[in-house]
């Protein structure tokens, strides 16, 4: 067992996952102090009445008097206090990296990594349906869901975590059967002053100790940075172990048809490059072929990712809301197929991001109506202004679609952006879509 005894530990966010260690610590007799920038973070109500608490600031004596700093990955490694914590020699980690430590004491227990700029939930969320199918018990969690530390209260075998390149930074034993990097494109460059490397180098450490690692042929910003003698399996479009035959209408497997996509529930190219991935994974974890390609074809996607939310007088609306970033909605672009005009809402806060790799899929678009709303609606609408409307809302902009659409034409929610400038998360924003859709539509 790891031993925190003695040790003068601060946990900074609270939250459920920073509720999550105060818990992990109280369970080894060490009661640690809680910081929380916010006046009224959630979670507050429910802290054990013996933790010390500091809202509203970062505490910088209790930072730099610490042994041990367990940092939310909402905080960045960057913020001057923790700078001047690492010069003196504090240990700064993440709730990752505690449950690693704990599943690395534990016997033929086995972990699937999963992170990405896009995608990521949904192959986690595959591979968990998959093992649990399978018969196996199965915890699923990191980014998504349940916290990882207390997947560690159920005696499962095999733990699927989804993980942010904010966690990753502050992971250092993870030791992966199998890690994945789904792809890469820019975000979070608010947080990534430096470029889009930096963000690629906390991607790269869930390879670090993996048994396998599952690139994406397609893109070369997934392989290894550093070679070692790690097993390195490719998924592709048309290469790689993993890959579609040259119609796109199957999965294929070292040249052997394993699905056809017809079959599938999940829509887009995007999604058969999500379903090879959890092939991929699921293969290395040892589940058996027949049980994978059932759940897979079986699955329905996740909601506001892609999702067919109304459809009527073959006019189709598809909720994207969970396209926060410019690769999520390349991986939209890439995967409709309107017969019609394409309606396409972009807006909401970019964090810093470059938009201009979106220029090419739009311009491929032969008839396309881009409706631009949201804090930078103005730098969106530079994309291809001769075909772009600039509204405040994503209401007004639906409800002026909604007088122009004709059968075969689709009208998607896929944003490239964060959506809390006019709402409270981007399910917020899906949702509301869904709703006018069907009152519009």
């Amino acid at each position: 067992m790891i031993n925190y005894q003695g040790k003068n530990v601060v946990i900074i966010g609270l939250g459920v996952t920073g509720l999550s260690c105060v818990n992990y610590f109280l369970a080894k007799n060490v009661i640690p102090k809680v910081i929380d920038t916010r006046e009224k973070p959630s979670g507050l109500e429910s802290l054990d009445k013996r933790i010390s608490y500091h809202l509203g600031s970062l505490n910088s004596d209790w930072i730099l008097s610490a042994d041990l700093i367990v940092v939310s990955p909402g905080i960045s490694l960057a913020t001057t206090e923790l700078m001047q914590a690492k010069r003196l020699g504090i240990e700064i980690i993440g709730d990752i990296e505690l449950f690693c430590r704990e599943v690395n004491q534990l016997k033929n227990k086995k972990i699937a990594a999963i992170t990405g700029s896009n995608g990521k939930t949904t192959v986690t969320t595959l591979v968990g349906a998959i093992v649990e199918a399978a018969g196996i018990k199965v915890g699923v969690g990191g980014n998504i869901g349940k916290p990882a530390l207390t997947l560690l209260q159920d005696d499962c075998d095999i733990f699927v975590l989804e993980l942010s390149s904010f966690q990753l930074e502050t992971t250092y034993s993870l030791q992966a059967t199998a890690a994945t990097i789904l792809n890469i494109s820019e975000d979070h460059m608010d947080r990534y002053p430096e470029g889009i490397m930096q963000y690629v180098t906390a991607k790269q450490r869930i390879y670090t100790n993996a048994k396998n690692c599952i690139i994406n042929h397609d893109d070369k910003l997934t392989y290894l940075l550093e070679s070692d003698n790690n097993k390195t399996i490719e998924f592709g479009l048309q290469s790689g172990l993993y890959h579609l035959d040259s119609s796109y209408q199957y999965l294929m497997c070292d040249e052997q048809i394993v699905l056809d996509t017809k079959k599938m529930k999940l829509l887009g190219v995007h999604n058969y490059l999500n379903a090879l991935a959890t092939l991929a994974i699921t293969d290395v974890l040892g589940i058996q072929r027949t049980i994978s390609l059932d759940v897979i074809t079986n699955f329905y996607g996740l909601s506001h990712r892609f999702e067919l939310v109304f459809e009527n007088n073959g006019v189709r609306w598809i909720n994207d809301s969970k396209a926060t970033n410019v690769g999520s909605t390349e991986a939209a672009l890439r995967s409709v197929i309107c017969q019609g005009t394409l309606y396409l809402l972009l807006g909401g806060d970019g964090k810093a991001a470059d938009f201009s790799p979106l220029t090419p899929y739009l311009l491929k678009q032969q008839n396309i109506a881009i409706y631009c709303f949201g804090r930078d609606r103005e730098q969106l609408a530079m994309l291809r202004p001769e075909v772009t409307t600039i509204v405040s809302t994503m209401k007004e902009a639906m409800i002026e679609i909604s007088h122009k659409t004709q059968s075969g034409d689709i009208v998607l929610l896929s944003p490239a952006c964060a959506s809390l400038d006019q709402f409270k998360n981007y399910a917020e924003r899906g949702n509301i879509f869904a709703t006018l859709a069907k009152e519009l539509g």
